[in-house]
């Protein structure tokens, strides 16, 4: 390298001082105020990712700017409170931020969060209570509702939320056909706005449970942001809750802060993080080293014991969740009853409840759970648990033997239900295999794929787990059984005699006809196995030794805004 001359250092020097003498009078004139000084760091991004906003939201930059004012003592004394953040795990993933299509466990509870419903579950009592409704009735024996709204309601970027907005985005799901609008087509006829704050549903038949299905997330108002005909997966908009989506990194981490136009009791916290984990281990990890405040779904049980032993607080969240194999019935050897007989019959879900889940489960022989109206244990009585000689006369005659054995797939998915799943799947394997008639091959696939193979009835056999749309037994049925509900879940299985029985339920308003319905379905569903029920559970929630408080609503969701940390 060349060096500089001598006359450029004389220029460079003289130069120098010119600016020094300048700068200095610049001072002087200004009586001596300091000024601030800005600095900017540039910090280069190792890989890209996806970052959205909430509407409104300022867009943040990719390179990070700090900047740094002169201080008076008394600024310095009087700094503002610092941010209640409350930093929540969990192994689960977020499918679509859409209510259009999403129709799994965690993502309905992140939309019930930045949206509300024109009615609500009480999260004290159990009942529903009005939310962006204020007051309905129900007229022609319950074939119409109609609902008033409040006038207070907003969306985060405070746009108003009137009647034609709940109708636009109804309608919205009935136009995309995803995989919940079974819960508007299946009973709604037609939605209107009769003026700006007044909704009127036509039903097709009349419900008297439309309450407890109006709580659903299909029938949230959207952000009109989000297009009328199709699916926006990452949509940042939101609805009318009480967060919004400040930024969203998809399988890394959500950020939500409170909806300043929310008419709701404010949050006790100033903001919310999501931390999405790869395996209940590192999600442990975090919670010890106190990177997480929350642990949720999911823990091993053996960590869930553990951490209380260590003094965590352990919530214990009673519900209606339950495991379940999906069969499908219209394609290759699961298409004939007699081996899905078998299949029931092999399994045996105490050995499942003590092996795989140390307890925290409890065997279930129906898709309608314990405890609630109507159920009834038809696989225990029809099958018994783990008949392995019962199994092995199916299998024989379905043409079945040592030397011709039954081939099926099981499929499995690593951490959406937690790191037991691959247990799960083995101990099933090896119950099968019992008969000496069966050989199990097992497969897995992430969750958003998972729910993709699924819908497109890509499985033989599949594990998946159910929580409750609505409480009611119909939720239990209907979804899996009902030919015009259950394209979501691959089986192919439809039979005319359920539909009807299903209907008639619908219809009925005295609750001891509708459990004489429910009960003969059972009984189908037992004969037909289009799914056999595993175990029903419970769920845990794992927090900090001092962490305030929380609460979860009726149908298990996490109400984030009670989260005080």
């Amino acid at each position: 390298m060349r060096s500089r001359s001598a006359q450029s250092k004389t220029l460079i020097g003289v130069a120098i001082i010119v600016i020094v003498i300048l700068a200095a009078a610049a001072f002087m004139m200004r009586g001596g105020e300091e000024t601030q000084t800005t600095t900017t760091q540039t910090t280069p991004q190792t890989q890209a990712t996806r970052t959205t906003e909430a509407p409104g939201a300022a867009k943040e930059e990719t390179q990070a700017t700090t900047t740094t004012p002169a201080q008076t003592p008394e600024e310095t004394q009087t700094q503002a409170p610092s941010e209640r953040v409350v930093v929540v795990g969990t192994t689960d993933k977020i499918t679509e931020l859409d209510p259009a299509n999403a129709y799994d466990f965690f993502t309905w509870e992140v939309l019930s969060n930045v949206m509300a419903g024109l009615v609500t579950y009480d999260p004290d009592t159990g009942e529903i209570v009005g939310d962006l409704a204020t007051e309905w009735k129900a007229e022609e024996n319950g074939k119409v509702w109609i609902f008033k709204l409040r006038t207070d309601a907003k969306f985060a970027d405070g746009t108003p939320c009137t009647a034609k907005d709940v109708v636009r985005s109804i309608e919205r799901v009935m136009q995309i056909q995803g995989d919940p609008s079974w819960l508007v087509t299946e009973f709604v006829d037609k939605v209107e706005a009769v003026d700006d704050y007044t909704v009127k549903f036509t039903l097709k038949q009349p419900t008297g449970y439309f309450l407890s299905v109006v709580a659903t997330v299909p029938y949230f108002p959207v952000h009109p942001n989000y297009p009328q005909d199709k699916i926006v997966a990452d949509a940042t908009w939101g609805g009318c809750g009480p967060y919004m989506i400040k930024e969203w990194v998809r399988d890394q981490k959500l950020v939500l802060v409170p909806n300043p136009y929310y008419y709701g009791e404010k949050p006790k916290n100033d903001k919310v993080i999501i931390r999405f984990f790869s395996d209940a281990n590192s999600m442990r990890l975090a919670l010890e080293n106190g990177e997480i405040d929350v642990a949720w779904r999911t823990l091993t049980p053996q960590d869930i014991t553990n951490l209380q032993q260590k003094g965590y607080n352990v919530v214990e969240v009673p519900g209606l969740f339950i495991r379940y194999v999906v069969v499908k019935t219209d394609a290759g050897p699961t298409s004939d009853k007699l081996v899905r007989q078998a299949l029931a019959a092999a399994i045996d879900r105490q050995e499942i409840a003590i092996r795989v889940f140390k307890g925290t489960v409890e065997p279930l022989y129906s898709m309608v759970p314990a405890g609630m109206w109507s159920h009834v244990d038809v696989f225990k009585t029809k099958y018994g648990d783990g008949n392995i000689e019962l199994a092995k006369q199916l299998l024989a005659q379905a043409g079945y033997s040592e030397d011709n054995k039954l081939k099926v797939e099981l499929w499995y998915t690593p951490t959406h239900y937690g790191d037991t799943e691959d247990e799960l799947a083995a101990v099933l394997k090896e119950q099968w295999e019992r008969t000496g008639m069966i050989e199990v091959e097992i497969k897995s696939s992430e969750w958003a794929q998972y729910v993709k193979q699924l819908g497109d009835g890509q499985f033989m056999l599949s594990l998946l787990g159910w929580y409750p749309d609505y409480l009611d037994p119909d939720n239990y049925l209907t979804p899996f059984l009902k030919s015009t509900a259950n394209s979501w879940t691959g089986t192919g299985y439809a039979n005319p005699t359920v539909d009807d029985l299903l209907t008639k339920a619908q219809v009925a308003t005295d609750q001891a006809e509708r459990e004489k319905y429910y009960i003969q379905v059972q009984e189908i569903l037992a004969e037909d196995v289009p799914f056999i029920p595993l175990v029903q559970g419970k769920l845990y929630i794992v927090t900090q030794p001092d962490f305030k408080g929380l609460k979860v609503s009726p149908l298990m969701f996490l109400i984030y805004s009670s989260l005080e940390p």
